[in-house]
């Protein structure tokens, strides 16, 4: 994930902890807090000491930005978002984490309702293009 889209000061994640609002799956849980101050959005990651070691939750939290990352530019932007783990993540695959953020993200009216991870992006080409 680029740093332009990165939620890393303490501030923030507490005040999107504290007024946000969240979603759960049982893989994941959502918060969202509209930005008062960024245009773009911004989101952080974070993994409790309840996914397990330090081995589990550095995986947990590669397997979140993995998954949030293709979707980032169809979220809406001026929000603050944060992705926290929950255990059941530690096993699960990068499709799975993908379809639970997907649904995450719809039910908090981030993505819109036609787009899908699974589905490849439809690209218009000019028919101009396609003369030698």
């Amino acid at each position: 994930m680029q740093r332009r889209f990165r939620l890393s000061r303490s501030e923030d994640f507490k005040r999107v902890r504290r007024t946000g609002k969240s979603y759960a799956h049982p893989l994941v849980v959502l918060v969202a807090q509209a930005s008062e101050t960024h245009k773009q959005i911004r989101i952080g990651v974070a993994a409790g000491k309840t996914s397990g070691t330090a081995v589990h939750r550095n995986r947990a939290k590669r397997i979140l930005r993995e998954a949030i990352r293709p979707l980032i530019p169809s979220i809406a932007s001026g929000w603050d978002l944060i992705l926290i783990a929950r255990p059941a993540l530690v096993n699960a695959t990068l499709t799975d984490a993908r379809a639970a953020l997907t649904n995450l993200l719809k039910r908090a009216n981030l993505l819109p309702v036609g787009e899908s991870p699974n589905e490849p992006r439809r690209t218009v080409i000019s028919p101009a293009r396609l003369l030698p």
